[in-house]
């Protein structure tokens, strides 16, 4: 699972049988930090939900296509949460209490 940014959006006419009503979204991938690594991508919106602007998780290979209404699909990434809120917690100062 890895954290991405929606940074637009991808009309297809034609799809395969089983991506009907699934949304392409194209997404950057982020590190940790939320600095983008690597290029952007084309992922399937398994939440239905998600928007350009949002930062989401998504997860590729087999666990793209199971996350899906119908099962193993051709997609290789997929959306599968929108992050509502990150708290970050610095260390040092937990273990300094």
């Amino acid at each position: 699972m890895q954290f991405a940014k929606v940074i637009g959006t991808v009309v297809a006419t034609t799809k395969y049988e089983g991506l009907e009503g699934i949304k392409f979204l194209v997404v950057q991938p982020l590190t940790k930090q939320r600095e983008p690594a690597g290029e952007p991508l084309v992922a399937a919106d398994a939440t239905a939900q998600a928007g350009p602007g949002h930062l989401v998780f998504i997860v590729g290979s087999r666990e793209a296509a199971q996350a899906l209404p119908e099962v193993f699909v051709p997609v290789d990434h997929a959306i599968v949460g929108i992050v509502d809120d990150i708290v970050l917690v610095d260390e040092a100062n937990i273990k300094n209490e």
